[in-house]
């Protein structure tokens, strides 16, 4: 029997998207290396859910992605009108659902603008930082496949 690759035919002008990579390894106990593009962070939990506590817990990163995606969006409406971003700060709370299955039940970002932007500027920063890249993933949810690689023998 031979094995192929499965051909894929996109039709003309369709767009093929770029596909990011980024590998998470085991350090020890609830601590993993997180490796993307050369950069490299750690998670880890809590003490009080087994972990050392040495790092961020990935739920914190999740909203720490959502928080500096507001806050890069924000950054660049303020460089685009030639404003500073000094005192340009992002504040996220998050709370866990009560049940089964565990996840984040609800998200609150609150952006507290720099003080160079004018009051009637407030509406356009709300509305380009509401858009960002993150928020727009989280409204339009992306398919999701976990898979199993076997380990060669």
């Amino acid at each position: 029997m031979t094995h192929t690759a499965p051909e894929t035919v996109s039709p003309p002008g369709t767009l093929i998207a770029d596909v990011h990579g980024l590998d998470v390894t085991h350090v020890h106990g609830d601590a993993y290396d997180v490796d993307i593009r050369g950069h490299r962070l750690l998670v880890d939990q809590p003490k009080e859910a087994g972990g050392t506590d040495v790092a961020p817990t990935p739920v914190e990163l999740f909203a720490a992605s959502l928080a500096t995606c507001v806050a890069f969006y924000a950054g660049r409406y303020l460089a685009r009108h030639g404003l500073p971003r000094r005192g340009l700060r992002v504040h996220t709370e998050f709370t866990m659902a009560a049940g089964p299955p565990a996840h984040v039940d609800s998200l609150r970002v609150t952006i507290t603008p720099p003080p160079a932007l004018s009051a009637q500027r407030h509406a356009a920063l709300l509305a380009v930082a509401s858009h960002c890249t993150v928020h727009n993933t989280l409204r339009l949810p992306p398919r999701i496949d976990i898979g199993l690689e076997p380990q060669e023998p």
